[in-house]
Parts: structure tokens; sequence; C-alpha cells
């Protein structure tokens, strides 16, 4: 199980790639069919981000047909082994999905995430994930735990040695709803300001005196790739259902929400500020 790379991110750039090669040979998918003899619904599915089951002996005949050279099918028998791999995260498969928000995290180059609610997960404190779980009312002890156990393993990727650049924008609705009572709660605003002295992590608190503002509407994330062929990838989490997009337009609609809630938020340092009274507030409470 490799904890480097992600099997959902290398499975869409396989996919990506032979959609590009056959494209760029001219063909279409009936007459990349007739003339590798791999079914059309197979090189639909393999060039599709959530196909299965990838055979060599179909990689090799389309490898063929578009005329890849040496390295380029060396490379597309690499990614195709490393989409066969599983993450971490499926073992937390009743926590996470084979493809969710982890399965990006971990390739990610930038993150960056506005929360409206709750702190964003990759800050939060054990104490802390556990009070936002257990307030629900939906969860059991033994899936709280799971749920906590799931949230510590993501957050593992701050503490590489070459972490992404983290950009957090926290509303003060989220620093100020109390999770798990005060001590919890100052525990984790200390977490905070800890986690924002890492060089690759920051912080910013958008103030209510910032009025409405375009993110209001919903958090949500930005993630960008190391990879220039890996598309950024907009999330959205509702409370039905995970939105992933990487369409052009969505992904400016969300840089544009992003620009307007970062340009109404504290400095970095005006947020730690911001923070530390906070949590100084709270010494002596019960």
């Amino acid at each position: 199980m490799n904890h480097g790379f992600s099997p959902t991110i290398r499975r869409r750039r396989l996919a990506r790639i032979l959609r590009d090669y056959r494209e760029e040979s001219g063909h279409t998918l009936d007459t990349a069919a007739k003339e590798s003899g791999v079914p059309r619904s197979t090189i639909g599915r393999l060039e599709g981000p959530e196909g299965k089951r990838i055979q060599t002996a179909h990689l090799d005949a389309l490898a063929r047909l578009y005329n890849m050279d040496e390295e380029s099918w060396r490379s597309l028998h690499q990614l195709a082994k490393d989409a066969g791999e599983r993450g971490w995260w499926s073992k937390y498969k009743d926590v996470f999905s084979t493809n969710g928000l982890p399965s990006f995290e971990v390739e990610a180059s930038c993150i960056r995430t506005y929360q409206a609610q709750v702190l964003p997960g990759l800050l939060q404190t054990a104490d802390y994930t556990r009070a936002v779980f257990t307030g629900t009312g939906a969860f059991q002890e033994e899936q709280v735990q799971r749920h906590v156990a799931g949230r510590l393993k993501r957050q593992e990727i701050l503490e590489r040695l070459y972490p992404p650049e983290y950009i957090a924008i926290v509303d003060e609705a989220a620093l100020r709803r109390f999770a798990g009572g005060p001590e919890v709660m100052r525990e984790q605003l200390e977490h905070l300001t800890d986690v924002a002295q890492r060089p690759r992590v920051s912080i910013h608190v958008l103030p209510f005196s910032a009025g409405i503002h375009a993110a209001h509407l919903g958090s949500f994330q930005i993630l960008e790739f190391p990879e220039p062929t890996d598309p950024t990838i907009g999330y959205m989490d509702t409370p039905t259902c995970k939105i992933f997009s990487e369409e052009d337009e969505e992904i400016r609609r969300y840089e544009a929400m992003w620009r307007e809630a970062h340009n109404a938020s504290l400095t970095a340092a005006q947020s730690m500020t911001f923070i530390q009274d906070l949590s100084a507030s709270l010494k002596g409470t019960t």
C-alpha cells in the first residue's frame, strides 16, 4: 500500500493520456476499436477516470496503434500499475470513498480551503474531531473513533518532508462555534497557532465584519497538482453528496470565490492575533 502517490490521480492521468493519443492520431473510438482489436466499450472505459480492470494486452494494442515511442509505452504501463495499487484510505472504506478527498490530497502541491461552519479537517485536533462527529448524533462510538483515526491519518500530508502548500480561510463563525466545550476549543485554537508556524501553512480568519462575500454559500477546496497535465480540482461537500469539479468554468468560479474571501480576510499575522486573543478569553471558563 503506497503512501506517496494516489491511484486515483494516476488512473485519471492514464485515461487522459490515452484519450489525447487517440485524438492526436486522428482516430475516433470506432476506428481505434476496429484497427486495434480492442472493443470500443473497453477503449471508452480506459479513457474514463473511473475505469477498472486494465489489461496489458489492451494497452499494448493501443500503444502500437498510436505509434507510441518506447519511453511513452513504459510510462503507460507504470501508470496502469500505479492505478492498480491501493491508497492508505482503502483501510477506511467506512469513512472515505475509494476516490474521495484523500485520494486527491495525497498528490496535491497546493491546497486552498474555505471553511464556514467547522475548522478544516487537516487542522483539527483529535478531541475537536471527536466533538464534531459526536455532536451530530448520527454516529455510534466505534464510527466516531474511525472518523477520528481517518482524519488524523489525512493530516500526515502536512508533516511530510515536502508537504503541499496549505492555505486555509476560516470563517469567524467556525472559530466561535464551540465543539467539545471551552477546554477542547482552547486546545484546538492553540493547535491552529502552532500549525501556522510551519513554513508552508497559512491560516486567515474571515471576520464577521467582512459582511456578505462571494463564498458565503458554503465551504469548498481547490487542489492543484505538480504535474501540469493534472487538472485543478474544486471540491465541495454537501449534506447529501461530495462534488468534485475540474471543468474550466467551474474552476474559475471557485477561484473567484476564493479571491474575494481571501481579500476580505485578515492577514496571517492579524489572524494569529485574533485566534490567540480568542484562546486567551477561554482560559478559566468551563
